[in-house]
């Protein structure tokens, strides 16, 4: 079993020919860039939606979901988690930028299910100082959706959270699996 997509075609032999991955990124967005024509868009999504998501690269949001560009803004991070940062980033997208519906996506296999908090303890021990950040570490997929929702809806920083509603992505089948907050 393969645990990453394959490369695309040439990208091993530019690797190796010295270029980097992101000088294949730049080269990609050269390209973009030439066929770009500005979608006369502003910054407020047009479904008033606001995803919050894990950053596993195998989950491909838009796709999954039917979503164009600007429907909705995507939030993104180890687990999908609800920390700090992502109410500060769901309070902007909110109140200056009008969504009004919250969805929160984990999905199976996620690695913060291997993880535990003594993994702040080794990077304390490698770098001589500890994260600030808890690595917000889970065993159960579905109680962990249970409390980003939870966080979402009791933040006193947020104007809607009575759209909120939490689903599991099986990276298997392509599901999402809704989860009852209760």
């Amino acid at each position: 079993m393969t645990t990453s997509a394959p490369l695309p075609s040439g990208t091993e032999a530019a690797i190796s020919a010295g270029h980097t991955v992101t000088d294949r990124l730049i080269e990609a967005n050269t390209d973009y860039a030439a066929a770009f024509t500005d979608p006369g868009m502003d910054a407020r999504p047009v479904l008033k939606v606001a995803v919050v998501a894990c950053m596993d690269a195998r989950l491909d949001l838009h796709a999954a979901l039917g979503l164009e560009l600007g429907d909705c803004h995507t939030i993104r991070n180890a687990g999908g988690v609800v920390t700090d940062d992502v109410i500060r980033s769901l309070t902007i997208s909110q109140r200056a930028l009008g969504t009004r519906s919250v969805v929160l996506i984990h999905h199976t296999g996620c690695g913060l299910e291997t993880l535990t908090e003594e993994f702040r303890h080794e990077l304390e021990m490698e770098v001589g100082q500890r994260p600030a950040w808890a690595v917000e570490a889970f065993r159960d997929v579905d109680q962990d959706v249970r409390q980003s929702m939870q966080r979402v809806r009791t933040s006193p920083f947020l104007l809607e959270t009575g759209h909120v509603r939490g689903f599991v992505f099986d990276v298997r089948t392509g599901l999402l699996r809704e989860i009852d907050p209760s």
